[in-house]
């Protein structure tokens, strides 16, 4: 029996360090054999975001004792591993260089092949850590830096449908939260207030919701989330704005994806419709449920990664090594850290004044 391979990914572009170590069984699906991921929710509270440069402290403090302890729980020895991946960006270039710069320095002292990961193909790929994915489909990646519809067609194919031209899902979240008062990271505790309130209680915009086709934007909506907040009495009237965030949020999402849909299925006619939803937002519960109700009446057949694998983690990392390292895409160890990494690299850059629709 041929050796299974085993790659080691190091997760490094925000707030979290992450270390894994993935392999596959004899059917050539990939297994999880550790993944370790160390937040630095405690380093940044206080700040009520990140700070950059004491996110790259954390990163440089901890990475060592983090892949180390991914390799321990994994039970193989370090000679093992046949190659090593690092995120190389997009994210905080001062993060960024540290996970960056370990995983190159490991891969040299073990003359193994080192592979420079797009963060964005990490979420791309990570339903395959659970779930068997054939390409093409449909993909909606909500997270904190990032919301864009993407028609994935195969390994590093990627065509991006729409983007936020403002703020990413994940940043609206956590901002909605900063303005209620929630300690950071507040996004994942909207979905708890907002189910003690009433979604109707306030009317809020949906940016572009009428043009742009499945472009996104929430800027305008967290504006309005801000100036209502000033009238806040109590906490039911906190509840309420949440609960009305959280709804006209998922009133969006239905009519960017069912626009998505359509774009999707021009441009894979007769193929099987997959939708896959990544990124730490699709974590949350009713976005999940209105997008699993939109995929029954469109006969799309939805596809989530678990629950634990939806934010920044290191097998995502791991499973793009893995599908590069079976057919020799390997990096050069000179590969830069790069804040800024489309995965579609011919699409138009829509951010900031002047976008036009």
């Amino acid at each position: 029996m041929s050796k299974k391979p085993l790659i080691l990914g190091i997760e490094s572009s925000c707030d979290e360090t992450a270390a894994s170590i993935i392999s596959e069984n004899d059917q050539g699906n990939p297994i999880i054999l550790s993944n370790i991921v160390s937040s630095q929710v405690d380093v940044h509270k206080e700040f009520g975001g990140v700070v950059p440069e004491l996110a790259a402290r954390s990163h440089i403090e901890k990475i060592d004792l983090i892949v180390q302890k991914a390799i321990n729980d994994s039970k193989i020895n370090i000679e093992e591993i046949d190659a090593i991946a690092s995120t190389a960006g997009p994210g905080l270039i001062v993060c960024l260089s540290v996970g960056l710069s370990f995983g190159k320095s490991l891969a040299l002292s073990l003359k193994k092949p080192f592979i420079a990961v797009n963060h964005l193909e990490g979420h791309a790929l990570s339903p395959k850590l659970n779930s068997k994915l054939d390409y093409p489909y449909l993909l909606l990646l909500i997270s904190g830096g990032h919301s864009q519809f993407l028609s994935v067609q195969g390994l590093g194919k990627y065509k991006r449908l729409g983007t936020t031209i403002d703020d990413a899902l994940g940043e609206a979240f956590d901002k909605t939260a900063k303005i209620l008062g929630v300690e950071f990271p507040g996004g994942p505790k909207i979905e708890i207030f907002a189910a003690k309130g009433n979604p109707d209680r306030y009317e809020l915009p949906k940016p572009i919701f009428n043009k742009g086709g499945c472009n996104l934007s929430f800027a305008g909506l967290k504006t309005a989330v801000l100036k209502i907040s000033k009238n806040l009495k109590n906490n039911q009237d906190k509840y309420d704005l949440a609960a009305s965030f959280q709804k006209t949020i998922e009133e969006i999402l239905q009519k960017k994806t069912k626009i998505a849909f359509q774009e999707f299925r021009k441009l894979n006619n007769n193929k099987k419709n997959i939708f896959v939803v990544a990124g730490g937002v699709a974590a949350n519960k009713k976005i999940r449920e209105t997008l699993l109700n939109l995929c029954n009446e469109e006969s799309f057949i939805p596809i989530f990664p678990e629950k634990e694998l939806c934010g920044d983690n290191a097998a995502m990392i791991g499973m793009v090594g893995l599908e590069k390292f079976k057919v020799n895409q390997f990096s050069k160890l000179d590969h830069p850290a790069l804040p800024r990494w489309p995965l579609d690299k011919n699409a138009i850059f829509l951010k900031g004044a002047g976008v036009k629709l």
